[in-house]
């Protein structure tokens, strides 16, 4: 285990990396350090070939809070240029976790707000405990969810993520789970069981295979399934079918036996 000083980094024997936002006294709000720490953790993760895994995770009672308030109060101050920067700063963070190569699972417990909900949009998906809520709450201080709106819109939907954006309502885990926001809800004391499942589901299929298909989806708008979307999805399977992973995992299935990649 590594820890920085907002987080406390950790990788298992398995290839699961847990990065959790070690900041509870202020419920896991982030400012300037958090964003620079995450956005080098992800990274760092994302070239280590030993790691298969990434989940975030916050200490304590919440996942997280959003944008630490004297992080916005010291922004409210500074200039249009030094709050372009930092939002930008922001705003590459949160790519680089949505374009991250590993599997990507947001653990959440109780108060996702703001930002805290970005980040679990840009995740790959997200596991809730049933004391979990979640709000775009920006516009009550009368800011707005700039940076994160595209990722809340490939999450829930735009009418959907522009409904919360507006009104900063608060969801509860279980419509959350209806929006498509997050992908299961479970009790608080079953949280860490659900999360090592999907887990065990992830580590069993083909870390190659995952790359691609993280891959080959951004690339894809919604609703296409023009020419270009097919050329593209027919070139993908068909290089993929040669690899040595593909050989290897159809010859386990026959075998019946793990295929190489799967933890012993």
């Amino acid at each position: 285990m590594s820890t920085a000083s907002t987080l406390a980094i950790s990788v298992r024997a398995s290839g699961v990396a847990q990065i959790t936002m070690d900041r509870p006294a202020v419920f896991n709000a982030f400012d300037e350090a958090m964003i620079a720490e995450l956005d080098a953790t992800i990274e760092r993760l994302d070239a280590d070939p030993a790691v298969r895994v990434i989940v975030l995770a916050g200490a304590g009672k919440h996942f997280s809070a959003g944008a630490d308030l004297q992080w916005m109060q010291r922004a409210s101050t500074a200039s249009e240029d030094w709050n372009r920067q930092d939002a930008g700063r922001f705003a590459g963070m949160l790519s680089r976790l949505q374009r991250c190569t590993k599997p990507t699972v947001a653990r959440v417990q109780g108060a996702a707000l703001g930002g805290g909900v970005g980040l679990a949009c840009a995740c790959d998906m997200a596991i809730a405990a049933d004391n979990a809520s979640f709000a775009v709450s920006e516009a009550r201080f009368g800011i707005l969810p700039a940076v994160i709106g595209p990722y809340v819109i490939n999450a829930i939907g735009k009418r959907a993520a522009q409904w919360l954006a507006l009104t900063a309502t608060r969801l509860n885990a279980a419509r959350a789970l209806e929006l498509g926001l997050v992908q299961q809800v479970v009790p608080l004391d079953q949280l860490d069981t659900a999360v090592d499942a999907a887990l065990t589901e992830l580590l069993a299929c083909g870390p190659q295979a995952q790359r691609e298909i993280k891959t080959l989806f951004a690339q894809l708008p919604v609703g296409d399934t023009g020419p270009a979307v097919r050329e593209l999805t027919a070139g993908t399977i068909a290089r993929m079918r040669g690899t040595n992973e593909a050989r290897q995992g159809f010859a386990a299935f026959l075998d019946k036996r793990p295929a190489p990649w799967v933890p012993r």
